[in-house]
C-alpha cells in the first residue's frame, strides 16, 4: 500500500499541484488532503485511483522488504527514441 509522504515525492517529481493530482485521479480534495496527512485510513478504491494516476503518469512506488518506501519517475521516451 502506498502512503501519503509517497504521494506527495510523486507529485513533486512530477510537477503536479494537487489540483493535477484531483484531476488526473478523480478524487476529492478532502480525500487526498487525508491520504497525504495518513489523518486517517483511506478507502482501498481511493488509494487505487491515486496510485492509477501516478503510475500512468510515469511513476513507480518502491517499497523495500527492509520497510524503505520511495517513488521512482521512468525515463520517459524522447520522441524520436525507437519504439
Amino acid at each position: 500500500m502506498i502512503d501519503g509522504r509517497q504521494i506527495r515525492a510523486a507529485r513533486a517529481m512530477l510537477g503536479w499541484s494537487r489540483d493535477d493530482l484531483l484531476k488526473a485521479s478523480g478524487i476529492s480534495m478532502s480525500a487526498l488532503l487525508r491520504m497525504e496527512g495518513a489523518l486517517a485510513d483511506s478507502r482501498g478504491s481511493t488509494i487505487n485511483k491515486v496510485a492509477k494516476a501516478l503510475t500512468l503518469a510515469g511513476i513507480e512506488f518502491v517499497t523495500r522488504d527492509d520497510g524503505a518506501i520511495g517513488v521512482i519517475l521512468k525515463a520517459q521516451n524522447p520522441p524520436d527514441a525507437p519504439q
